[in-house]
């Protein structure tokens, strides 16, 4: 029984020592201006409890935070976020999953996946965008 409890307890701090905050960024206003300013725009969808989407959004808030990353400058970037239950948002940008990215450029979706966490592969999405 006590090994029980101690790998239900393990387990419980190892959820929450990856988990972080999830919060909706995105305002159509500011992706309106932010189209309108010819910026490359990324948006991921999550959902509470969603650890890929967690790691999806720390890769994409790291790059964003940091500024550049390789050859990659984020100067031109805005990222937004929103809880893919928000139907609203959800049904504008047609994403039916948590863990969706999109990218837009010169008003055009121009990348599209579904659960994508790998750091590189995103960052090439990225590039492949700017």
């Amino acid at each position: 029984m006590f090994k029980r409890i101690l790998i239900l307890t393990i387990c419980i701090f190892a959820f929450n020592a990856n988990a972080m905050e999830k919060k909706t960024t995105f305002d159509q206003e500011l992706f309106n201006k932010a189209q309108s300013e010819g910026k490359v725009i990324v948006i991921s969808s999550w959902i509470e409890y969603c650890s890929s989407c967690a790691k999806q959004m720390k890769i994409l808030q790291t790059a964003k935070k940091e500024g550049e990353l390789s050859d990659i400058k984020f100067d031109n970037i805005e990222y937004f976020s929103f809880d893919v239950t928000n139907r609203d948002i959800a049904d504008a940008f047609n994403v039916l999953y948590q863990t969706t990215l999109l990218i837009f450029k010169d008003g055009k979706e121009v990348y599209r996946s579904i659960g994508e966490t790998t750091e590189d592969l995103i960052y090439e999405a990225l590039k492949a965008s700017i």
